[in-house]
């Protein structure tokens, strides 16, 4: 028997498109995540939504000896076990399981994905003269240069260049293939793969989708003057995102002229691009 996960594509997670189950965050992707919940070898079928992690506890009684179905309160079936034509086992989402609703929610598991790292797995290269002020992952073929303070844990992918002389700090994921610069600050965010940020930039608890290139002197602002939460347009409509600190969510593809400026709470369309100088103060 296996474990199905079906693939989502999710409206209100815009501009990040295609299955949300291949987002890279965190050195893995949803998909290895629902995976890793279940035993290598299960007894039954078992259909999992790709925007659905549930928790072990969960999975485990997935796995049990009668069928189940994991509902929501709008009573989407977000996972099932065996032949649902008998009778079948309802069961909740737990705490501990974790729904992928919006752009914020990708944030927030890589935040605790990345948190939980406790120790260094070094199978690139840390030059002499970088700062290790946390844990870190990094991939192979991977050099962090002279220069380089990271701050907290980070996990970063293959085949990188980090520096020199830039700040990484939060609980940062980089993909594989990426380039982080001189005097460039990235701060608890999201990179995809083959993102490059070669110069002078800042990016604050930001969700950057693969293949996108920075501009030098790009800022993404992630804090209001009035301190209050963030909103984010989705459908034309403002949806509360309950986070004081949230940049903007980028598409892939996205190419940013240089000196641009990101208001915080913003999005930019896969393939977009701003002009040198350009304020992107509302979805673009």
């Amino acid at each position: 028997m296996a474990i199905n996960i079906i693939p989502i594509e999710k409206p209100t997670c815009w501009p990040i498109t295609g299955n949300i189950g291949d987002f890279p965050l965190a050195g893995t992707t949803p998909a290895k995540l629902i995976l890793s919940r279940f035993p290598v070898a299960v007894a039954r079928e078992i259909e999992v939504r790709a925007d659905f992690i549930p928790s072990a506890a969960l999975a485990a009684r997935l796995c049990g000896g009668i069928a189940a179905q994991v509902v929501a309160d709008d009573g989407t079936i977000l996972a099932e076990s065996g032949d649902h034509s008998g009778e079948h086992l309802v069961l909740n989402p737990d705490t501990d399981s974790r729904f992928l609703q919006y752009p914020w929610d990708l944030l927030a598991l890589n935040e605790e994905l990345v948190g939980q790292l406790s120790e260094n797995r070094i199978f690139g290269c840390v030059r002499e003269g970088a700062v290790i002020d946390g844990k870190i992952q990094l991939g192979e073929n991977s050099v962090i240069l002279p220069g380089v303070y990271i701050e907290g844990n980070v996990i970063i992918g293959n085949n990188c260049k980090i520096g020199p002389n830039c700040y990484i700090r939060g609980n940062t994921s980089v993909g594989d293939r990426c380039h982080i610069g001189q005097a460039v600050e990235i701060k608890n965010s999201i990179l995809g793969h083959h993102v490059s940020i070669g110069h002078l930039s800042y990016a604050g608890d930001s969700v950057i989708c693969s293949d996108v290139n920075f501009g030098a002197g790009t800022i993404v602002s992630n804090l209001r003057h009035d301190n209050a939460n963030h909103r984010y347009e989705i459908a034309g409509q403002l949806v509360e995102t309950g986070r004081r600190k949230f940049g903007a969510v980028i598409g892939a593809g996205v190419h940013t002229g240089i000196h641009s400026a990101i208001f915080p709470g913003r999005s930019l369309s896969p393939m977009a691009t701003t002009r040198p100088g350009e304020v992107v103060d509302h979805a673009k």
